[in-house]
């Protein structure tokens, strides 16, 4: 499997950006894709998480209301509608994909490179 993202970039506080994830090769094996940030001197923490049929949805409790994950089924695509965006969002945020639901990184088995959300305050 392999999980191409793309759409940071630099926001101002409260702005907006989505992020796009596309997996391609064997996502027949896929159960959910999920994404993570690293910010500087940080661990990996999640952020949001989605079913591969797209129905469930889970989310980090400091991006709940802000944030948005969903699933274009037909091009194998995962989104994610980041709103409100706030300085501690700055991060590179990461996809990620694996069988099972779960917030922690080492569950997932396959990851995308790296995409850098900068917001200013």
């Amino acid at each position: 499997v392999q999980l191409q993202a793309c759409g940071g970039g630099l926001v101002q506080a409260g702005g907006s950006l989505r992020l796009s994830c596309a997996a391609s090769g064997r996502t027949f094996s896929l159960g959910f894709m999920g994404w993570f940030r690293q910010a500087p001197g940080k661990e990996r923490e999640f952020v949001a998480s989605i079913s591969w049929s797209g129905t469930r949805t889970s989310y980090a409790d400091s991006v709940k209301g802000r944030f948005t994950i969903a699933k274009e089924n037909a091009e194998n695509r995962v989104y994610l509608q980041m709103n409100s965006l706030k300085a501690e969002d700055t991060a590179v945020y990461y996809c990620a994909a694996g069988v099972l639901r779960s917030v922690i990184a080492s569950s997932y088995d396959y990851w995308g490179q790296g995409t850098q959300v900068t917001v200013s305050s």
